[in-house]
């Protein structure tokens, strides 16, 4: 069996989910693995077959997308000359992770194609939303259409809906309590996030995009990205304060630690997921401005705990998966 795997590689959570599930794949055959995006530190283990520019948004250093920075590197006679080049009829299986090239050659040459994401989830009415509609809705909807769905969400809202896939090396990791705060929050400048931070009484560490070397200012602790070295914060923190992304906080909450989530300004999927979070008692904060040290300040001395069922599930998904939609 021949299997295409299509992967977003804009932020690092597809790819981190992706390195759990490249290894189920392939026990049922030959596994081709295609990233298209431009902004992931975490790489796979296995090489490429295709590598894509995609389209994806650039983060900002103020809690948003950098909207001119995205349209700058965004090539779209690029990305249709992307859509025809992959050899799609040699697969037994096309399997997406909110992946446009992949997806969108599916569907140009009516070929299946199976989602295998976190966003995908939204197909769903039932899973949480704010409650006016957004433009976003149809990103959800076109940006990376496929025929068949299997999501992950922080609960099963729907029949198709599943648990968070918390990876091997998080579900294995001995975890302590060594008293700091990991930080990650890609959306923020490095500045920012220290000049506000350095108003409590708590010791941080911030994983960062914009820097080279690790350095320390006072009761902070910035490092470059690095997925063993922030695996190893994680699981000895008190607590996470990240954006409004989805992997990040579930494996944060599995590890029993506490999270605080800022979710992206203007961005409808981080703003839905802060609210599936919200609901299970995540604490979320809008924005970092004038009021964020009184807000930060009570969480840090709130030590409730959220109790989650993430079940080890991954390798059942995709056995039903490969036997349900292979051709």
């Amino acid at each position: 069996m021949k299997i295409l795997f299509g992967i977003q590689g804009t932020g690092n959570g597809h790819i981190s989910r992706a390195r759990e599930i490249v290894p189920l794949l392939q026990q049922y055959g030959e596994v081709d693995l295609l990233v298209s995006g431009t902004e992931a530190e975490v790489s796979l283990s296995q090489p490429l077959k295709y590598r894509f520019h995609g389209f994806s948004f650039v983060f900002g250093k103020n809690g948003g997308v950098d909207n001119w920075a995205t349209f700058k590197i965004m090539n779209l006679p690029r990305l249709w000359k992307d859509m025809h080049s992959i050899p799609l009829k040699q697969y037994d299986l096309i399997i997406n992770d909110f992946e446009p090239v992949s997806a969108w050659a599916c569907r140009l040459q009516g070929v299946p194609s199976v989602s295998l994401s976190h966003q995908c989830s939204f197909v769903s009415k039932k899973t949480p939303r704010p409650s006016k509609w957004n433009y976003a809705e149809w990103l959800f909807k076109y940006y990376s259409p496929t025929t068949h769905h299997i999501g992950f969400h922080f609960e099963r809202y729907d029949d198709f809906i599943n648990t968070p896939v918390i990876r091997s090396d998080i579900r294995n990791m001995e975890t302590a309590n060594h008293g700091h705060y990991t930080v990650y929050l890609p959306a923020y400048s490095d500045a920012r996030l220290v000049k506000n931070l350095s108003q409590t009484n708590a010791e941080w560490q911030i994983f960062s995009k914009r820097t080279k070397t690790a350095y320390r200012e006072g009761n902070i602790e910035v490092f470059p990205i690095n997925n063993e070295a922030f695996n190893t914060s994680l699981a000895n923190c008190e607590g996470l304060l990240t954006g409004g992304g989805f992997e990040g906080p579930a494996e944060a909450l599995f590890l029993g630690k506490k999270v605080l989530m800022i979710p992206m300004r203007g961005q409808y999927e981080q703003q839905c997921n802060a609210l599936a979070a919200s609901k299970l008692g995540v604490t979320v904060v809008d924005t970092i401005n004038g009021d964020f040290v009184n807000r930060i300040n009570t969480w840090l001395a709130d030590d409730t705990r959220i109790n989650v069922n993430f079940p080890d599930e991954t390798a059942q998904i995709v056995d039903r998966m490969v036997k349900q939609y292979a051709r």
